[in-house]
């Protein structure tokens, strides 16, 4: 009897917790006299109201908006600022933005999350509410963000990136080599930062491992780097045969691949493969353009100028690769332009975490090729639609990158207007005044 009566008692303990947690009210935002950037026309709209019910934006209206106030609502007086989507990075590496190279590649993975983790926080503060991880051991993070945790952005991650033996992704050194069925795993590929695979059995195996541990897509190096320690920026990488694995792999589990590519032989055999996404292509020729086009494949190209912004180097020989990709970034993006190739914005900003702090600033940087309403539309409802590749595989369910009725609240309220002056976005500390993701508040410097 006793043990009848503890059960009773532990089952209706959770019965009211359960309706409690049900009671939690829905959260309304209202943002009033608003102009909206809507992530679509490259342009702001007229003063404007927008309501947010939990996570979802359920009105957009040039006419007042009438809230219950008894759902108490949080009121934001915009004052004729402009509220626009939260800025999409479409090519970040978390783990390995703010370490040195030498630090992410030895040190102790814990030491590695707590860095993460505090520039998962800076990066959301800088406006970017999503970030889709281009290789790397994200998935602790991501979930620690996700359950509230830690702040940061949304993070649709690849895992480990894919590599072949001295490809761009081995990071191994002669001493490692040759490997045999007794050779232990390097520390790149035991901590989940690279995958080295060298047939296409291996492939579909390294990308299946991916997707079991919950990537959103899958990342493969097709092409030598800037800084491939044996991968010269010349050599193609993987054959159509191995590629073509991965994309199997990734289209039984309703997503796609994106490779690491320089060059037009690189693209085109990754293209023949089913590849639905170019990493860089900064070598892009007119063929190549044209056929990108055709196939309507997405080319994720990162602004790469000899500036204060280019990443670290730490050979000439890296440099001189450095400035063999530099001199083609004018020429991709007019070739992008001309065919009207779909185009993503992202920076690929690596053990820096200075130039991690300039994220907005390089985003800025696209006006050299395009207004100010088009980069911004780059990196928010075009991001967004390259994001909506991954279907069922999506950790987030939902429109990204727009400000419209049914899409997920993640949100900026700038002071002034970006479309007018991008170069607002270069100071995030400063300019937005509001930031949301998820429908949550995570900054409101207006009730100061």
């Amino acid at each position: 009897m006793f043990v009848f009566r503890r059960l009773f008692i532990i089952a209706a303990v959770l019965l009211i917790l359960c309706a409690s947690a049900v009671a939690q009210p829905e959260t309304t935002t209202l943002f009033q006299n608003v102009r909206v950037f809507d992530g679509k026309s490259g342009t702001v709209s007229a003063a404007s109201n927008v309501l947010i019910k939990g996570n979802i934006i359920t009105s957009v209206s040039t006419a007042d908006i009438a809230v219950d106030p008894k759902a108490s609502p949080t009121i934001i007086a915009g004052g004729g600022r402009v509220l626009m989507p939260g800025l999409i990075e479409a090519h970040w590496h978390a783990m390995m933005v703010a370490p040195t190279f030498a630090t992410a590649l030895t040190a102790d993975m814990g030491y590695i999350n707590l860095v993460a983790g505090q520039e998962a926080e800076a990066t959301l503060m800088r406006g970017f509410t999503t970030v889709r991880d281009m290789g790397g051991p994200t998935f602790g993070l991501k979930r620690a963000i996700d359950e509230g945790i830690v702040a940061g952005p949304r993070i649709y991650p690849s895992g480990a990136f894919i590599s072949q033996t001295a490809g761009h992704g081995d990071f191994r050194q002669l001493s490692d080599i040759p490997r045999t069925q007794n050779t232990p795993l390097s520390y790149a590929e035991r901590i989940g930062v690279a995958a080295i695979a060298d047939s296409p059995d291996e492939v579909r195996l390294r990308a299946r491992e991916n997707l079991m541990r919950g990537a959103s897509q899958i990342k493969l190096m097709a092409g030598g780097g800037v800084s491939s320690p044996f991968g010269p920026l010349d050599t193609t990488q993987y054959t159509e045969a191995e590629l073509h694995a991965a994309v199997e792999a990734a289209e039984d589990w309703g997503t796609y691949v994106a490779v690491h590519a320089y060059t037009p032989r690189s693209i085109k055999r990754a293209i023949d493969a089913g590849v639905l996404c170019i990493e860089h292509g900064h070598l892009l020729d007119e063929a190549t353009a044209k056929l990108m086009a055709e196939k309507g494949i997405w080319l994720s190209i990162q602004p790469f100028l000899d500036d204060e912004d280019a990443n670290p180097v730490h050979s000439p020989m890296m440099r001189a690769r450095q400035l063999e990709v530099i001199a083609g970034t004018d020429r991709a993006y007019a070739l992008a332009k001309k065919y009207k190739i779909k185009t993503a914005f992202g920076t690929d900003v690596l053990f820096d975490a200075r130039l991690a702090g300039r994220q907005g600033a390089q985003l800025a940087k696209l006006v050299r090729w395009y207004t100010s309403g088009e980069a911004l539309k780059m990196a928010t409802g075009d991001n967004g639609q390259l994001l909506a590749l991954s279907g069922l595989r999506s950790p987030y369910p939902g429109k990204l990158g727009v400000v419209e009725e049914g899409a997920l609240a993640d949100l900026l309220l700038v002071d002034g207007n970006p479309v007018e002056n991008i170069e607002l976005i270069s100071d995030p500390a400063r300019n937005f005044v509001v930031i949301m993701k998820d429908g949550k508040i995570f900054k409101n410097s207006l009730t100061k």
